[in-house]
Parts: structure tokens; sequence; C-alpha cells
């Protein structure tokens, strides 16, 4: 099976998160794109509750697509949700034709030295690598060529939609139609979602 995995907190999915998963799907050859939402995200402060909010909506955004799919393997450690582990576990789990492709942002791919167990990981993925800012030069990112990380930029046009402007709308009281799937802003409803 060629994999490729889209890994992220989804706090919550959006329209942009779709659009690069749609054009990943349209334009390589993966017999799935797996969207992982992190359980305990290393980064940032997290509780269950709304982990499992987010997992939901993650799975209300993706069912109607024949390619995309949602893992809930993070949900089953107790550990944090180190991409490396995830990445090891997925192996075992699937018989992957090839390397697992990986999708991120040229905002934390910047930063990918610093992930845990970086110099495994670098071994085990193919990055599929998404421009996050307007003026985007790829030489900014041969030293990580240099230093083993396989990676492939994508071309599509930078959506600025954000998770967090999206809580902070919510929180505020405004619309946030048409940025989130019908389907995941009527759950954010129904469950009260980014109120505080």
């Amino acid at each position: 099976m060629k994999l490729c995995v889209y890994q992220g907190t989804f706090n919550p999915i959006h329209r942009a998160h779709l659009q690069v998963a749609e054009f990943v799907s349209k334009n390589f050859d993966f017999d799935k794109i797996l969207f992982i939402p992190a359980y305990k995200p290393p980064h940032k402060n997290y509780n269950t509750e709304t982990s499992f909010h987010r997992l939901n909506m993650v799975k209300l955004a993706v069912k109607n697509h024949d390619k995309f799919d949602v893992s809930d393997i993070e949900y089953h450690s107790e550990e944090k949700s180190y991409t490396c582990l995830t990445i090891q576990a997925l192996y075992k789990k699937f018989p992957i034709d090839g390397k697992i492709n990986f999708i991120i942002g040229t905002d934390a791919f910047e930063k990918i030295e610093n992930w845990y167990n970086t110099d495994i990981l670098k071994t085990l993925v193919e990055f599929i690598v998404f421009e996050r800012t307007t003026n985007f030069d790829p030489k900014k990112f041969d030293y990580l060529r240099a230093k083993g990380y396989n990676f492939t930029f994508a071309k599509l046009e930078f959506c600025d939609i954000s998770s967090t402007q999206l809580r902070s709308k919510i929180r505020n009281g405004e619309t946030i139609n048409g940025m989130v799937p019908q389907v995941v802003e009527d759950y954010i409803k129904q469950h009260g979602l980014y109120k505080d």
C-alpha cells in the first residue's frame, strides 16, 4: 500500500487542511491518505476530552472521500504523540509499498531538526512540503536535503485559514461559515466547543 500520512492537532479541522489532502490525492499516486489527529501533542496544551472531539470532527470531515481515512493510533498510546513513534507503528500495522509519505507545512519543516528522533524519522518518510508563506524560497531548505531529509515541494495556492483564528472567531461569536465543513460546524455547535 502506498500511504501518505497527514498528522496534526486539527483543532478544529478546516477547509485548508482538506484542500491540502485533496491536492495530494489528485497529484500523487497514493492508495490512502491517513489523517492522524494527535492525541497528546508534544508542544501544545491539550486535554483528553478535546482530543476525542478533534478525532470525531476529522472523521466527519473526511467520511465521504474514497482515499481519505482516519487513524486513532495515537489514542491507544499513553505516550505523547511523537511522529517518529507513530510512523514506526504504521510500518508494523500496514503492508507499506516503498516509504510512507508525510504532509508538512514549511513552517513546521523549518523546525524538523528539533523533532523527537529526527535522525530516525528522516530515514522512514518522504516529506511533501507545502508552502506556508507568500515569498517562498525553496533554496532555503537545501541544507536539509544535504543532511538526508527527502522531500518534495507541493505548489498549492496558500489558503490563509488557521485553527487558532477559527477558535478565536467561535469564542467571539463570529461566523465561521465556509471555513469548516458544515458537519464540523454542526458538531462544534452541538458540543459547545471553543467557547472559553
